[in-house]
């Protein structure tokens, strides 16, 4: 190897241990001020001079946090699910079935995947006092899980690289539309649907301006809203309560994507080689 070829690589090696230097620092900082003592955010140094659990004890005892929780967590199942169920049946429909307007179809969903949905605020906002459906963790669901253009666009393509002989095989047996979606489609999508499981779940985790539309008696609330009373309300400036409900908030989305690490590396994977 050339001294060029190798300092460039050693280099490369300093640029990627800096990133995750800088990936890690956060993380670590808000742990290491889970266990301080007080409320102030920062210390003299990042590790306390003193450790202590106190926090998390406050947290369980003291809050509704096991209430916010469980709310996050319905709410995230049935928005993934739902979510889940509306992008299969969709990409399936555009990947393999030829109707009038699916083109047409395809560039609207394009279109509208440049809107942010924070656009749509105001029209919540009026509907849901007009109707009366404010404090409803199933109008929230509902309206969060109203779909996503870009994982309908995800799974069409990945449905795409599948061969279409397995489907005409299954035509000339018998099957329809609907036996080969569930019986071979969806089990050679299962990588690409663990993705967009996993970032729906995700997108609705930490979902705040629209659940804070939506729910306003306390019993209602996400992690999203609970975790902003720690430095407003009663909670005013509780920066080490702040993050010991931040470290466990995290501890959900840590072990799916622990569970699901397979699938999602082989979805994410084929991804990136489909171009």
């Amino acid at each position: 190897m050339k001294k060029n070829q190798r300092l460039g690589l050693w280099l490369s090696r300093l640029v990627i241990w800096l990133v995750i230097l800088c990936t890690l620092f956060p993380t670590v900082w808000i742990l290491m001020a889970s266990f301080s003592a007080g409320q102030s955010f920062f210390s003299a140094s990042l590790v306390p001079t003193k450790l202590t659990a106190s926090n998390y004890s406050r947290l369980l005892a003291e809050t509704d946090f096991l209430t916010w929780v469980g709310n996050s967590l319905k709410i995230c199942l049935c928005v993934s699910v739902i979510q889940l169920f509306l992008t299969s049946t969709a990409g399936y429909a555009f990947s393999r079935m030829r109707f009038p307007g699916r083109k047409n179809g395809l560039l609207a969903l394009l279109v509208l995947q440049v809107f942010p949905s924070s656009m749509a605020v105001s029209g919540f906002y009026i509907l849901i006092y007009r109707f009366g459906l404010s404090d409803s963790l199933l109008t929230l669901v509902l309206v969060l899980a109203g779909g996503s253009a870009f994982n309908i666009w995800l799974l069409k393509a990945y449905i795409d690289t599948i061969p279409k002989e397995l489907d005409e095989a299954a035509f000339v047996s018998g099957a329809s539309h609907w036996v080969v979606f569930l019986r071979i489609i969806l089990p050679l999508a299962r990588p690409q649907l663990a993705v967009i499981f996993v970032f729906s779940f995700i997108a609705a985790y930490s979902e705040y301006v629209i659940t804070s539309i939506f729910l306003n008696n306390p019993a209602n609330h996400t992690l999203a809203l609970g975790l902003q009373t720690f430095i407003t309300n009663q909670f005013a400036a509780n920066w080490t309560l702040f993050a010991a409900a931040a470290v466990l908030a995290s501890l959900p989305i840590m072990l799916m994507f622990l569970f699901m690490q397979r699938y999602i590396q082989n979805g994410l994977a084929s991804t990136g080689t489909q171009g």
